[in-house]
């Protein structure tokens, strides 16, 4: 398990009910931004965004662990419609008493475009973008290509995890791991950093991703993927590993 200590939870709990022997091996850690004034600007701007869209649980969480600090609450995010981008976001949302207005279909930044031009012309609306700084363009690129006025606030960032993987690289080369789950393109990446690249592309395991963006990052660090999750949600995951060793 590669993903974030604080996000291992739940994709932990699920394998381990189903008997897995879960190694659990951070390679990153989410670290939110010290400076986050342009966010409280974004957030009491009047008028207030047409459309706030949430890519991620982190986002909420930076986002509504800082509205008490500057005397806002929720209702001040739902001054503007909110999207989230799958139901684990959309879930923490809804923990933090934000009910999103629209969840898309599929669980990637290109569906949430086409499911923002499915609610109407998105010319000239306002959409803010709270996000891991450095992630992918794909949404605010397709949203300003609708004509849509998309404000992109880095909020966190996502760090490689430090420490020894000596360990886990001997173990993966003896064959004591029989699967490693990736939950995001950057947990890829710091898999890749963590072990070395002659580990990470040896085969000696079956590489378990969420979606096709993780399974593109893996590929093209060398990776196989064996496994790939028909829906990209953590429950999508454990059921697609299921149905690999089921085999």
């Amino acid at each position: 398990m590669t993903r974030a200590r604080e996000q291992a939870a739940e994709l932990v709990r699920e394998l381990e009910a189903l008997g897995a022997q879960v190694v659990v091996a951070p390679t990153i850690r989410i670290s939110p931004l010290t400076d986050l004034a342009a966010l409280r600007a974004a957030l009491t701007r009047n008028p207030p965004y047409d459309w706030i869209v949430f890519t991620s649980q982190n986002a909420v969480h930076v986002v509504c662990d800082r509205l008490p600090e500057w005397q806002l609450a929720p209702r001040d995010v739902a001054r503007a419609a909110v999207a989230a981008i799958g139901p684990a976001t959309a879930e923490a949302l809804v923990r933090r008493g934000v009910v999103p207005d629209l969840v898309p279909d599929r669980f990637v930044a290109e569906a949430v475009v086409t499911a923002l031009a499915a609610q109407g012309d998105v010319r000239g609306k306002t959409v803010l973008l709270p996000r891991a700084r450095g992630a992918r363009d794909a949404l605010p690129d397709g949203l300003r290509a609708l004509g849509a006025r998309v404000d992109v606030i880095p909020v966190y960032e996502t760090i490689q995890a430090t420490g020894d993987a000596s360990g886990l690289a001997a173990e993966i080369l003896a064959g004591a791991i029989d699967a490693i789950t990736f939950t995001s393109s950057s947990t890829v990446r710091g898999f890749v950093e963590s072990v070395g690249r002659p580990v990470a592309a040896s085969g000696r395991f079956a590489a378990a991703v969420i979606g096709p963006v993780t399974a593109g990052t893996a590929r093209e660090l060398g990776i196989a993927v064996a496994v790939e999750a028909a829906e990209y949600t953590v429950a999508g995951l454990v059921e697609a590993l299921v149905r690999y060793f089921g085999r």
